[in-house]
């Protein structure tokens, strides 16, 4: 059930009237929840309570750091790809060996910290950046936990834009290269080799691709143990969609069926790496409308969010749903309009030709399944500051990363030398 759900006509987030929090923080704004959040960790760590796992929350989905502290007194771990991530996921009380380290291309000053603090793991994508690990322990006197990541040459069939699993996308090391690369990582002095992991894409609605990497990646690990290599746990990724147009994704169980039918009798440990399925529904984006505007053939829902605030449906032609924060009458005819931005791009679009009730200025809308890649991607785009993020727990709720000031943003610039003490009136340098 919906955290955010309609009481006497009104949208609440949890016991918060959604209106409230909009009078109190202006908006557009995001808005978390705590139970939703808590809801889906405790189901995906319910699903798996058979094998022996670890949830490593991935923060690329939501940076926050109420979201993470969240997660992290429930027991989550976190997946991060910078050293930002990783200094937060410390922040918010995330033990060190319960970070996963991944990314294409991580730095030596990104090793160095990870190394720092002590990690659980780098997910290896490509034999340089074992290299250069190696280098950036021997260098500490460390060893660094290493599992490489394969690339299964698998569709996702998802959005081309974030799939990950394919021979041409950039990730990973292919296949028929793993088993050398592992051993590669068995004889350098910095690097211990520790497991295998794999990452095929995000918002997944099919469990066959899932069923034909995790094959591959059993069949490997097979592989490395009949050659004597060390292998002591599995890194599965995440991925795993929600519902966003009416699509109805996997369910945990048949989700934690295909992972038992295909690495369980394997015996390892497991690490999972869900963001979007842990957050997505558990934000919204509530904005206000600035204007109704009649066109000749479309009628426009001018809104003070943009697409600076949720880029996914310009980015990924996502769909979202959009609800009135007060409940249309049940007799309320319905009209199609497109629900746009103010920002002057035509992308700035968030639904083209959606059925709504009666609307005018003022009202305010709902933008639903944004809690992942919603703020974590926005941007100040036309110098609008980024739309503050809220989050409830039952019947309080608080601003959890507050919206910038036009002097915050103008402040972070610096003019350069010449503009001050030799900036002068055409006027004055004539005179001297």
């Amino acid at each position: 059930m919906s955290v955010f759900q309609y009481r006497d006509g009104q949208l609440f987030a949890e016991a918060v009237p959604i209106a409230h929090a909009a009078d109190m923080v202006g908006t557009p704004f995001y808005c978390y929840s705590t139970a939703g959040l808590a809801t889906e960790y405790r189901s995906f760590d319910g699903a798996f309570a058979k094998l022996p796992h670890l949830i490593c929350y991935s923060l690329k989905a939501n940076n926050n750091l109420a979201v993470m502290r969240t997660l992290a007194d429930l027991g989550s771990g976190a997946d991060v790809v910078s050293a930002g991530e990783l200094h937060c996921a410390l922040a918010a009380g995330v033990p060190a060996d319960k970070i996963v380290f991944a990314g294409v291309g991580k730095t030596a000053p990104e090793m160095a910290a990870a190394l720092d603090a002590g990690i659980l793991q780098f997910n290896v994508e490509s034999v340089p950046e074992l290299e250069l690990l190696n280098q950036v322990a021997v260098s500490k006197n460390k060893r660094a936990p290493v599992a490489l990541r394969l690339n299964p040459d698998v569709d996702a069939r998802t959005h081309a834009k974030i799939s990950t699993g394919k021979s041409e996308n950039k990730f990973g090391i292919e296949l028929s290269r793993g088993a050398a690369a592992y051993a590669r990582a068995a004889a350098l002095p910095g690097v211990e080799p520790i497991g295998l992991a794999l990452h095929i894409g995000s918002q997944l609605t099919d469990l066959a691709p899932y069923r034909a990497a995790f094959t591959k990646l059993a069949d490997m690990a097979r592989e490395l143990q009949r050659s004597g290599l060390p292998l002591q746990r599995l890194d599965l990724g995440g991925g795993l969609g929600i519902a966003y147009d009416g699509d109805k994704p996997p369910s945990l169980a048949d989700y934690a069926a295909v992972v038992e039918q295909t690495v369980g009798a394997l015996g390892l440990p497991i690490i999972f790496e869900p963001g979007r399925r842990l957050i997505g529904n558990a934000g919204i984006l509530v904005t206000r409308v600035i204007y109704v505007k009649e066109g000749v053939n479309r009628s426009f829902v001018i809104t003070d969010a943009a697409m600076n605030d949720l880029i996914r449906p310009m980015l990924y032609e996502a769909y979202h749903d959009i609800l009135p924060v007060r409940q249309a009458a049940p007799e309320a005819q319905s009209r199609r309009v497109d629900i746009v931005g103010p920002i002057c791009e035509s992308t700035d679009i968030f639904a083209e030709q959606r059925p709504m009730p009666p609307l005018a200025a003022g009202d305010l809308l709902a933008i639903f399944s944004t809690g992942a890649y919603g703020a974590v991607m926005a941007s100040s785009y036309n110098l609008r500051p980024q739309a503050p993020e809220v989050m409830v727990n039952d019947h309080e709720f608080a601003i959890v990363r507050p919206r910038p000031t036009y002097a915050d943003m103008i402040g972070r610039d610096r003019l350069p030398g010449w503009f001050s003490a030799t900036a002068m009136t055409p006027d004055r340098r004539s005179a001297q």
